[in-house]
């Protein structure tokens, strides 16, 4: 499949996976949007990716009002929206009895209504151009671990929710598919990328998956994909 011409939005753009996949989508020759909620962050990617196609969003996935905002600036400058990549995500890990409120909610919030919101805003732009909606999970979503009540809550629910989107939206030629990474080198969870994460799947891998799971036949659709660094440490 072609992807010339073809305009991507992708949540959480800033940094780690999120970038990652905005670096490989422009490399692919994409019209792309990256979101976040900081001005700064966004300028600084800005200026990392460097691309005359490249359209740099504040918008915060736990409002619903600002993802509808972000699909119509896309829109108005690219004039559709073929792929949406629903990657913001965060982690607070704790154990159930020390979680807080507080934490709790921003996960569910950010990692679970926000891919809602997302795919809320721009489902018709999907169905009308017969697009690809792509949610970026977690192993988390399929493996449970001490400390990971919350985290994996809204993991399993991105889980989910994206398969059951896919069912829903199959009859339109509409794609989904929900991608679960394991470890990256990232910032993830105040992470600093480090020497010591050269074992760790890199958001670029993440990129180069997204990039071959859209040049896949119309006819083929792989709706999960898990992925796993090929050694542990």
């Amino acid at each position: 499949m072609s992807l010339e011409n073809k305009v991507a939005y992708i949540t959480g753009g800033t940094k780690g996976i999120g970038f990652g996949i905005a670096k490989s989508l422009i490399s692919a020759g994409l019209k792309v949007a990256i979101s976040g909620r900081k001005a700064t962050d966004l300028e600084k990617a800005k200026t990392e990716l460097a691309s005359d196609n490249l359209l740099a969003i504040v918008s915060d996935v736990r409002n619903f009002a600002d993802e509808q905002n972000a699909v119509n600036q896309i829109v108005n400058k690219f004039g559709k929206l073929d792929i949406v990549i629903a990657n913001a995500g965060i982690g607070k890990f704790a154990p159930i009895d020390q979680l807080s409120l507080e934490d709790w909610n921003d996960m569910i919030d950010t990692n679970l209504t926000g891919v809602f919101h997302t795919l809320k805003a721009s489902v018709e732009q999907l169905k009308a151009n017969k697009g690809h909606y792509i949610s970026i999970s977690s192993l988390a979503g399929t493996n449970f671990f001490a400390g990971g009540a919350g985290y994996n809550a809204s993991k399993f629910g991105v889980v989910g929710f994206t398969q059951a989107a896919m069912l829903d939206l199959r009859e339109y030629d509409v794609k989904t598919t929900t991608i679960m990474p394991g470890s990256v080198t990232s910032h993830f969870n105040d992470h600093v990328p480090n020497d010591a994460d050269g074992w760790k799947i890199k958001p670029e891998d993440i990129g180069q998956i997204v990039v071959d799971l859209l040049k896949l036949n119309p006819n083929v659709l792989p709706s999960k994909i898990e992925v796993r660094p090929t050694k542990t440490k």
